[in-house]
């Protein structure tokens, strides 16, 4: 028996959720760093973790994934 559902969905979407999926566990991953290393009490982690190199690269990542949810709604709607 066949499902009614069919596969067909974008690449780009199934890219854009993978990389969200990974994007958010890395921020979880951050995140859960974060608290541990200030309750223990090390300062360079922490240091480390507030720095500008890595909210610049949280945010470069973080637009590509936008850019590439726009880019897939608009081949979706299109195609």
């Amino acid at each position: 028996m066949k499902p009614s559902l069919k596969d067909n969905d974008n690449l780009l979407f199934k890219w854009f959720f993978t990389g969200l999926k990974y994007f958010l566990l890395a921020l979880l991953g951050l995140a859960v760093a974060f608290v541990v290393s200030h309750a223990f009490g090390a300062e360079a982690i922490v240091g480390i973790l507030l720095s500008e190199s890595l909210r610049i690269w949280v945010g470069r990542i973080a637009i590509a994934l936008v850019c590439l949810f726009a880019i897939a709604m608009i081949l979706e709607s299109w195609g």
